[in-house]
């Protein structure tokens, strides 16, 4: 009964203290809640604790309804602990689509290795300069680097609840190298998971995708045209046509999103990544998501996918 009355108390105090540090809006109050969740736990463990509750000092402290703290006790419920996640997917497969829905979902950063390098090439770190200086002599960057530029970026405040890896590791020794640093940094992989859809279907997206270079916005032919677009007589797309919806200014067709670019790429892809899923399957943590349907269909399978002990 005491450590029943304490637990309660602290997670009062806990949450009392994340009201009120609060802003007013809900988004800053969700992650005021998820801040004081790994205490919340201890006092589960130590008394038994089975709610959320507020405790507001004044009527002025409404940042924190309590509908909204069921939600979020709901959802790290479900997801907690700290997520470690591997995205996989083949070229087209839709992981720049749900990879940003995952990260706001769960309030987690999708990590991309290109992005990493570039941020610790201009931060100047020591491994961004060790970089730098691989690069600038038109060397390709080592494992040893791209781990540490990995080990620096997860260290982060917005990584202390998870983070998403987009784009490593690309082989086998990687992920061997991944988990030996994860391991000196007390964590290790808790999901991977591979968006799958079969080739045929890959080199349509593909080969019907237009690229507005300086924005990143992405078209489709078939699934998301420009308003611009005009075809000729045979049914394709003119090129002088095809321009960007906001801007107006040309879209472009990546060199790699041919046919023939496409049937290295999957090789490539296929031949490094099943080793990788091979490593990681005997702890568990690999769900396969068939990601040849509909938007909502893949989204309740990658929700599935993330959930604990979810395959």
């Amino acid at each position: 009964m005491i450590m029943n009355t304490f637990a309660r108390t602290a997670a009062r105090r806990v949450v009392s203290n994340a009201s009120r540090r609060a802003a007013s809006t809900l988004r800053q109050g969700e992650q005021e809640a998820r801040r004081a969740l790994p205490l919340m736990a201890v006092a589960t463990t130590v008394g038994g604790l089975g709610y959320l509750a507020v405790n507001q000092r004044d009527n002025k402290a409404q940042c924190l309804s309590n509908n909204t703290a069921e939600e979020v006790e709901e959802k790290f419920a479900t997801y907690w602990p700290r997520n470690i996640m591997i995205l996989f997917g083949p070229p087209g497969a839709g992981k720049g689509t749900h990879g940003p829905k995952i990260e706001d979902m769960l309030g987690i950063p999708q990590l991309s290795t290109g992005d990493m390098l570039r941020a610790a090439v201009a931060a100047k770190s020591e491994v961004g300069l060790k970089a730098a200086a691989v690069m600038k002599a038109g060397g390709l960057v080592s494992d040893d680097i791209v781990i540490g530029i990995i080990r620096d970026r997860i260290r982060e405040a917005d990584c202390k609840f998870g983070f998403i890896l987009d784009g490593f590791p690309r082989t086998l020794v990687q992920a061997k190298e991944l988990d030996k640093m994860l391991a000196e940094e007390g964590a290790c992989v808790t999901k991977v998971v591979e968006l799958q859809v079969p080739d045929e279907v890959l080199e349509e997206r593909i080969c019907g995708r237009w690229i507005h270079k300086k924005s990143g916005r992405s078209y489709h032919v078939k699934y998301a045209p420009p308003k611009s677009m005009k075809k000729d007589g045979e049914g394709n797309p003119i090129p002088e046509s095809m321009t960007d919806d906001e801007t107006g200014e040309a879209l472009i067709q990546r060199p790699d999103d041919t046919a023939a670019a496409l049937v290295k790429r999957l090789a490539g892809y296929h031949g490094e990544t099943v080793p990788i899923l091979k490593h990681y399957a005997p702890g568990g943590i690999v769900s396969e998501v068939n990601a040849n349907q509909g938007m909502d269909g893949v989204w309740g399978e990658v929700l599935s996918a993330l959930k604990r002990g979810g395959n």
